[in-house]
């Protein structure tokens, strides 16, 4: 009787199957270990390797418009377990798979930065800066007292409009202490975040040209996320030592 021979793992692509939302549909009606665990090696050939894969090329495209942005892909790649320490919601896994990329030499959700996430739902492709450290924060705010007009210009610009539907501010809803309520930037110098954002069908992962869709939304992105970091980085900057007084 002949064996029955083992079926063959799928290529590892930049994209995914519908296996993989299939997957993590799944996951969110059986969000539990006794679960998961069996079914781990699924997790990883479906979701975790093509994701991987994904970010290889985006941060490939990236050398040529945010190099200060590249790292290992399993680096930028989100784990999919949730930290429920300080949760109510004990449910140990996340029914998305996600990454980040930061700003070198920044704590990896510090700053301005590019993300994406896949869900059984949507693909969300964002940039910009949304867990800003306290001092990052008042940077920021400080360096919109004079660029406001100039990072406004480029929230507008037609190509970030076209292509990202969502600005994400969460404001405040009075100004900032020490912030003049009648600056003309302060309905930005409010905000507690800066992001952009794109929603589009959870089908846009499985396309081949997926990975190039995260770039082209990323390299569009670029600018407002240089402008958010360049107070950052003027603070990290060391200060140059006097030597007798002189400079």
């Amino acid at each position: 009787m002949a064996l029955k021979q083992k079926s063959t793992p799928p290529a590892v692509v930049p994209y995914f199957r519908p296996e993989a939302l299939a997957f993590l549909r799944n996951l969110a009606k059986h969000n539990d270990r006794a679960w998961f665990q069996p079914r781990k090696a699924q997790f990883e050939a479906e979701l975790k390797e093509p994701m991987l894969a994904v970010i290889r090329k985006v941060t490939d495209a990236m050398m040529d418009f945010a190099p200060n942005f590249i790292r290992p892909a399993e680096k930028s790649l989100f784990r999919i377990y949730r930290d429920t320490r300080f949760s109510n919601d004990k449910r140990p896994y996340k029914t998305h798979v996600a990454a980040w990329w930061s700003h070198q030499g920044l704590a990896k959700t510090s700053g301005a930065g590019y993300y994406f996430h896949v869900s059984p739902k949507e693909v969300i492709i964002a940039a910009g800066a949304y867990m800003p450290e306290k001092d990052q924060l008042a940077q920021i705010r400080h360096w919109l007292l004079d660029h406001h007009a100039q990072f406004s210009k480029l929230l507008k610009s037609p190509k970030v409009r076209s292509t990202f539907s969502e600005f994400e501010g969460n404001a405040l809803t009075r100004p900032p202490k020490g912030f003049p309520a009648d600056h003309p930037g302060i309905d930005l110098i409010r905000c507690k975040q800066w992001g952009l954002a794109a929603t589009l069908p959870a089908e846009t992962a499985l396309k081949s040209d997926f990975a190039a869709t995260v770039i082209r939304h990323f390299k569009i992105a670029a600018p407002v996320v240089d402008a958010l970091n360049t107070p950052i980085a003027a603070a990290q900057a060391p200060r140059k030592k006097v030597l007798f007084g002189l400079h």
